[in-house]
């Protein structure tokens, strides 16, 4: 159980890394065509940078879904890559079919994997949300209270 903790602990750590570097790529983005910003919403640059803000991250959760498929290979947890990959993905989203399992030994790093999946998607909503407000309400004036 303690060596199931500190694979998933540094697992954790490493896609948080990783999901950090694909933050800081989508707002520098953001940031850089801050000057091109104009009033019209419907803009269809604009669209496109909420388009490639979630194209991004969905890479970025892949490349998580990767490296935790990558460990369960590692640890002969799971045999052949699309077997890993597939297990991964399922459980990295909470999905869970259920018809590839861990044997007892490594179950529960499929909890915690399904614990970061949870915590992934929602940082990457926060991030789509950050840049739909910054594409689409940057540059008009907030009413002030009277």
């Amino acid at each position: 159980m303690l060596l199931n903790t500190l694979i998933a602990a540094l697992l954790m750590v490493v896609t948080c890394g990783v999901h950090a570097s694909g933050m800081h790529l989508v707002m520098n983005g953001v940031r850089r065509y801050q000057q091109n910003q104009t009033k019209n919403p419907l803009r269809p640059t604009n669209m496109y940078r909420i388009g490639g803000t979630v194209l991004l991250m969905f890479l970025v959760s892949l490349v998580e879904v990767m490296i935790w498929a990558s460990t369960y290979l590692a640890l002969n947890a799971i045999e052949g890559f699309e077997r890993a990959l597939y297990f991964s993905m399922v459980t990295f989203t909470t999905l869970g079919y259920g018809e590839i399992v861990l044997d007892e030994h490594w179950r529960l790093l499929a909890s915690f994997q399904a614990a970061n999946g949870i915590i992934m998607f929602g940082w990457t909503t926060a991030i789509v949300i950050a840049v739909v407000q910054h594409v689409y309400f940057a540059g008009y004036e907030k009413p002030r209270p009277d």
